[in-house]
């Protein structure tokens, strides 16, 4: 310890330093006490991270790295150059010319050029990891590339707002906030970029927004979050919708959801309507149908008799059903307004 106390002086970790010595003064008194008998062998001092301060914890000086590779990507101009033209044009973007961050490589999305490190992008997802390992042959015969130049690959089909959640997630492992009409695109760019848990974090951003919003919303976002797998945004959706169903059934957006969903189960032995017996482990919901999955929450929130499961399951079928015909008349008319619209204005 002694010795890591005086690595922490040369290196300058303060906070690493003031943490050790407290525990070397610590140690020293203790041997008066309880260690006397205990040869140096057995001596163990565990650091937890929640010992040092926020501000020097791994995620926060990542964040601060993050921030002045911003700074620095925010001062280059935006650009208008083909894949060819960029790779030539970093040539100005050289590490010597941007050493606080001290990035490695370039993303360009849209027409903006992101500073990044390569070794963050990398270790978070397994499409970067690919993706720069083969940055040296995608490099290789560009001459007009100095030696001391970053690489630079470019994205496609991102904005620019969300690749910068992208990243501070990557470089944090957390989101400070996030709009809630980025989060249909960071669940797509989740999905591409193989970042699964980054669909966690921006669900749990998201909750909070969803208390709030109507019923025809709800329904988009039960519908997107069956699409991309995010199990707790659905979850609350079928929650929401079991226990309001006549609210529900009630509201045109409803009727027109369920025809673009797979048919319930209609034979009884692929039903699910058995409860699950105390402390059993679910199934994942996000494989599941989700008229299934909202009839099993509509008879948990009817709190249904065991003996009178099957026969209220197939009530609330017969209900669905009913409810799918009134949509499928619903769409028919709407189409023939559209139509007689259209005769009108020829």
């Amino acid at each position: 310890m002694e010795d890591l106390v005086r690595i922490c002086k040369v290196s300058k970790c303060l906070s690493l330093q003031k943490v050790l010595e407290k525990e070397l003064i610590h140690q020293k008194y203790a041997e008066y006490k309880a260690l006397r008998d205990v040869d140096n062998s057995q001596k163990r001092f565990i650091l937890q991270g929640i010992s040092l301060p926020e501000e020097d914890r791994l995620p926060n000086a990542l964040h601060k790295i993050l921030q002045i590779a911003l700074v620095n990507s925010n001062s280059e101009q935006n650009l208008n150059h083909d894949v060819d033209g960029l790779i030539c044009l970093v040539s100005s973007m050289q590490i010597s010319e941007f050493e606080d961050d001290l990035a490695d490589v370039c993303v360009r999305v849209d027409k903006k050029i992101f500073r990044c490190h390569q070794v963050i992008l990398a270790s978070r997802s397994e499409y970067f990891k690919a993706r720069l390992s083969r940055m040296k042959d995608f490099l290789e015969g560009r001459d007009c590339l100095p030696d001391n130049a970053l690489p630079c690959i470019e994205e496609h089909d991102l904005t620019v707002g969300a690749f910068k959640k992208m990243i501070e997630y990557m470089y944090t492992d957390g989101l400070k906030d996030i709009d809630p009409d980025q989060a249909e695109e960071m669940f797509d760019a989740a999905s591409r970029y193989l970042l699964f848990p980054l669909k966690r974090v921006v669900a749990d951003a998201l909750l909070p927004h969803l208390e709030m919003v109507s019923p025809a919303e709800l329904c988009h976002w039960l519908v997107l979050s069956d699409m991309y797998g995010v199990v707790k945004i659905r979850e609350y959706c079928l929650d929401a919708m079991a226990c309001n169903f006549e609210t529900f059934a009630d509201t045109q957006e409803f009727r027109a959801m369920l025809l673009t969903l797979p048919p319930p189960s209609g034979d009884s032995a692929l039903r699910t309507t058995a409860p699950s017996a105390p402390g059993a482990e679910m199934s994942s919901t996000a494989e599941g149908n989700v008229l299934d999955d909202l009839r099993e929450k509509w008879l948990e929130a009817e709190a249904a008799e065991l003996d009178e499961r099957d026969e209220s399951a197939l009530l609330f079928d017969k209900r669905l059903e009913m409810l799918m015909q009134i949509a499928e008349q619903e769409r028919t008319n709407g189409l023939e307004c559209n139509a007689s619209s259209e005769q009108e204005l020829i």
